[in-house]
């Protein structure tokens, strides 16, 4: 079997996008859990972020995901455009699902999966620029110190409307994606199919909560009490 035929098919493409959007799915998990720990406190957090860099397994981490993330993207426009090569011209009039059972799959998020998944790669390289190559302060230990940039970072109540914006759009892609996933891993079953659905809906909506929340604590932390002037 030529897997490389295989994987170039629209079937074998779909799979392939599922399966790296599975794997960034589990990496945004573990990427939240451990950013959560900013509010038990800079000790806690920068102990954390120190042993994560420190570890020289992490650049083959960082190359695997950088794989993944550049093959679900080029996977997902050629999928696209193969699509509209094989339909030039555009149907007279867009039909809806309007339920579950409805044989039609269009909705407003299957249909904006590229948009919301060009902001979602505009937002993650403005994310590295500010966090992983921005601004290096250092704490009394002689390590990074990522909860002051945090703080500093999200002191700036644009930054934080545009991380909260960027966390629903993230959401809207995800929760397309699981259903999408789904179908591409031929879960068909009455039973499991839509529960695995709403597993994957409820994790996109944990996922997104949960990094939004973080901007908002942290500029909660910049801002005094009322009555409080900050020296």
């Amino acid at each position: 079997m030529d897997l490389r035929k295989v994987f170039s098919s629209s079937i074998g493409s779909k799979f392939l996008i599922a399966l790296t959007g599975l794997f960034l799915l589990i990496f945004l998990v573990a990427h939240l859990a451990g950013n959560l720990l900013f509010i038990a406190g800079p000790d806690a957090f920068n102990e954390y972020s120190h042993k994560l860099v420190s570890n020289p397994l992490v650049y083959v981490a960082e190359l695997g995901l950088l794989a993944i993330f550049a093959l679900h993207i080029v996977k997902t426009v050629g999928l696209v455009v193969d699509s509209y090569a094989a339909r030039p011209q555009r149907y007279a009039k867009r039909k809806w699902a309007k339920s579950k059972n409805d044989r039609s799959r269009k909705s407003v998020s299957s249909s904006t999966m590229i948009l919301t998944g060009t902001i979602t790669l505009l937002f993650v390289v403005t994310h590295l620029l500010t966090f992983k190559f921005g601004a290096y302060y250092e704490t009394s230990a002689g390590i990074r110190d990522l909860y002051r940039l945090q703080l500093t970072v999200f002191s700036n109540p644009g930054y934080v409307a545009f991380y909260v914006v960027a966390m629903g759009v993230i959401v809207f892609h995800l929760w397309h994606g699981a259903s999408s996933a789904a179908q591409s891993f031929g879960v068909n079953s009455p039973t499991w199919s839509p529960r695995l659905l709403w597993i994957g809906r409820g994790l996109a909506v944990i996922i997104g909560l949960g990094f939004a929340i973080l901007p908002i604590y942290t500029f909660l932390l910049n801002t005094p009490p009322r009555g409080v002037i900050s020296i």
